[in-house]
Formats: C-alpha cells, sequence, structure tokens
C-alpha cells in the first residue's frame, strides 16, 4: 500500500557547496539532523537543493548521505524529474532503492507537452515504483488542476502534488474544489511565501526554504491546533525574511547559505554551485539586520 500518511512542513534542503564547487557533505549531515530535532516529518532534496546542478553520482551521494543522516527520524522526498522518460525512469528506481519515501517529479519542459503526453511520462513513472509521487505543478512546466486529478485517479502511486504556478493561492481552491475521491493530497511550496493561505484553502502540508523550519513548524502546528490568530502574528513576523529569499533561485540560494551560517548550521564559505547571480552588499547587510531583529543568530 502507498504511504499517503505525509503531512506538514517537508523543508527544500539547501546544498552547501564550498569555493571550489564541491559539496560540504559534512555540513548536509548537519542540517539535516537540525531539521530532525526540531521534529519536523521530513525533508525534500529538489529545485531548491540546486539538484538540477548535480551530477548523477552527486545525486545518489547526496540522497544516502541524506537518508543515512536522516536515519528513521524524517522522511526523504527526492526530486527525479528528467527531459527523458527513460533517465526519468531509473531515477526513480535508484532513488527508491537507496532509501527515498517519496519521489518529486516535474512534466518535462524543453517542450510543450500536451496532457495525454504528460500522462504517459507519470504513468511510466508511477509504474516502475511502489513508493509515492509528488507531482510538482511548477511555472513552465505545469500540471493544472483538472489534470493532477486525473492522473491521481489513474495510478495509486501519483497521490500528491505541490502546486506552485502562481497565482498559487487561487489555483489551491481550485485544485481542492476538483479534488472529489480522487484522494490527491496538496501541499504548498514556493518557498513558504503562501503557508497560511495555502493551509486555509485545504493544502495538507508545504516545502518551504530549509533555513528557518523551526519558525514554518510552530506556524503549522499553532494553525493545525485551532490557532490560526497566534499563527498569523507568528508568519507575518518573517514576511520581510521570505520576501528577501524571494528574489530569484540564484539570489536565494545565496541568502540561504548566508543564514544558515548565521544559524550555526553552515560554513561561513558556503556558496551556490556556479553560476548563481550574487545578491549585492547592501541585500546582505539587510539580511544581518533582519536576523539581529529576529533573534536567529545562532539558533
Amino acid at each position: 500500500m502507498v504511504d499517503r500518511s505525509m503531512r506538514g512542513i517537508y523543508p527544500v534542503l539547501a546544498m552547501p557547496f564550498n569555493a571550489d564547487g564541491n559539496i560540504v557533505i559534512e555540513d548536509l549531515q548537519k542540517e539535516v539532523d537540525w531539521i530532525a530535532r526540531h521534529g519536523l516529518p521530513g525533508v525534500a532534496i529538489a529545485l531548491g537543493s540546486e539538484v538540477y546542478k548535480l551530477s548523477e553520482e552527486e545525486r545518489e551521494l547526496v540522497l544516502k548521505t541524506v537518508v543515512e543522516a536522516a536515519n528513521g527520524r524524517l522522511k526523504v522526498v527526492m526530486n527525479t524529474g528528467h527531459e527523458g522518460t527513460g533517465v526519468s525512469v531509473d531515477y526513480a528506481k535508484a532513488a527508491q532503492d537507496i532509501g527515498a519515501s517519496a519521489l518529486m517529479i516535474r512534466p518535462p519542459s524543453f517542450a510543450q507537452l500536451p496532457g495525454p503526453d504528460v500522462t504517459d511520462y507519470f504513468l511510466a513513472i508511477a509504474g516502475a515504483i511502489d513508493i509515492p509521487i509528488f507531482m510538482q505543478d511548477v511555472v513552465g512546466s505545469q500540471v493544472p488542476p483538472l489534470l493532477a486529478v486525473q492522473l491521481a485517479k489513474a495510478h495509486e502511486n501519483l497521490c500528491y502534488i505541490k502546486v506552485e504556478v502562481g497565482p498559487s493561492v487561487p489555483r489551491f481552491a481550485d485544485l481542492v474544489a476538483r479534488t472529489g475521491s480522487s484522494g490527491l493530497i496538496p501541499f504548498g511550496g514556493s518557498g513558504g511565501q503562501f503557508l497560511l493561505e495555502e493551509a486555509r484553502r485545504g493544502s495538507q502540508g508545504s516545502m518551504p526554504w530549509s533555513v528557518i523550519p523551526d519558525v514554518y513548524a510552530r506556524v503549522w502546528d499553532d494553525f493545525q491546533a485551532g490557532n490560526e490568530t497566534d499563527a498569523e502574528i507568528e508568519y507575518r513576523r518573517y514576511a520581510a525574511l521570505n520576501q528577501t529569499i524571494a528574489q530569484g533561485m540564484g539570489t536565494a540560494m545565496w541568502v540561504n547559505d548566508h543564514i544558515l551560517f548565521r544559524r550555526g548550521i553552515f560554513q561561513e564559505s558556503s556558496q551556490p554551485r556556479q553560476p548563481a547571480p550574487r545578491p549585492d552588499d547592501q541585500t546582505m547587510k539587510e539580511l544581518d539586520a533582519m536576523l539581529e531583529e529576529l533573534d536567529l543568530i545562532g539558533k
């Protein structure tokens, strides 16, 4: 029976690289352990982890490292999408063998595929494995609500979806309204920018950045406990920080690495794998001021 129990906050891991572009395995292990100690249910290795910049050998090394560091404390979702169906199937099988709890896959994006081709792509992968798939609905590579529901009905492994196509709040509402008896389980993403808005519309979890997992966990837990006012206050307190991160993928990686350094998780030299546009010095000064104000330094 496919695992349909995943709920709550699954942070997308930041990938620690040194100045030579090599993965710093010790920092990755430390990040996973830090998240596990906050009591979250899982983590994801995804686009925000710069998975698209990893070699095949590095993908396997990263997943093995995360699974071992999690040590049963966290479920691990691995991005295994590829432009080719066969390669994506191979990635999916390898991830399952290493110990991934679930996969996350977006449709091929080099050419805009019609619905039937997207369906064939997902069904080929789902039929080759025994673990669930998060279909990723992202700009440039979409899984519209109607298609998502059809896919969920077509194969039991296609039971989760991560919605990130803007405007994501009404898209979430549309998806939930169409879900019916399909059993499709919706998650949010987009760096956690719309965590509460999505939750109010039926989100069952979210995959935000990994830099403030403790904050997202408090917000989520308060909301689920019916303490919506407390959740709102906590959520809004970090709005400026979320806005600073949400300036584009390359910039976000620099910002996230710096936050994780200031919080005591990454080394000071940690940086994205190139190419990645770097924020200006003023942005970093503003970021440090926010971290001080929010009392996040070393915590």
